[in-house]
């Protein structure tokens, strides 16, 4: 069978940096070319660089935090749609957003956020994850906390700063797994989506 491999992450080190956060940087401590016995490097980068997942630990002080959200929410069926720039209200959701979806993506050119009355109303849903392609699921320079914490407040996984640009809505498999790290209240991630069918069996 062919599946298609779709990378929705971006370059960790290239990407653009929250306002006011600093970049992401690596230094080499070992390099054959100086001698050494191998290649090693280290990163430094805050957990919200490049394409991240939100745990509520990040906006709730008793929240759940990276680690303590399942897997589960991070793999699996989820829909792409698209959304016009700009503000996700209530009444939006409540008349374009899918029903009986678990992860949603947003693919809004990364201009597209939603404000309280829209998180709230997705929350509804019943979904384990929201996904976005802009710098955050609020308003940036405006309500960024009451979008946050309608999604947290139900222990919904966030994922931000993906890059959905070549796909089109629609139907995929979600593969966006969190680094394992302990007590934290966010992580890098590698999103990717698999287009195709694919047939999951014990045997």
């Amino acid at each position: 069978m062919d599946i298609k491999i779709i990378d929705i992450s971006r370059e960790l080190l290239s990407d653009t940096p929250y306002p006011g956060d600093p970049a992401a940087s690596v230094s080499v401590f070992s390099a054959i070319s100086r001698g050494d016995s191998c290649n090693m490097a280290e990163i430094r980068t805050t957990l919200h660089n490049g394409t991240h997942a939100d745990a509520p630990l990040h906006f709730v002080q008793t929240g759940k935090s990276i680690t303590q959200l399942p897997l589960e929410a991070f793999i699996g069926e989820c829909q792409v749609i698209e959304v016009p720039e700009g503000r996700i209200t209530g009444e939006y959701v409540n008349k374009y957003f899918p029903r009986t979806q678990k992860r949603i993506l947003i693919k809004g050119n990364g201009k597209a956020f939603f404000d309280k009355t829209g998180a709230e109303e997705a929350a509804f849903l019943g979904i384990s994850l929201i996904g976005t392609d802009g710098d955050s699921i609020g308003e940036i320079g405006g309500n960024e906390i009451g979008p946050h914490r309608a999604f947290m407040d139900e222990n919904i996984a966030i994922l931000e700063r993906l890059d959905l640009s070549g796909v089109k809505p629609g139907k995929y498999i979600l593969v966006a797994q969190p680094l394992k790290i302990q007590g934290v209240e966010a992580s890098p991630v590698r999103a990717c989506l698999l287009d195709g069918y694919i047939f999951w069996s014990k045997s």
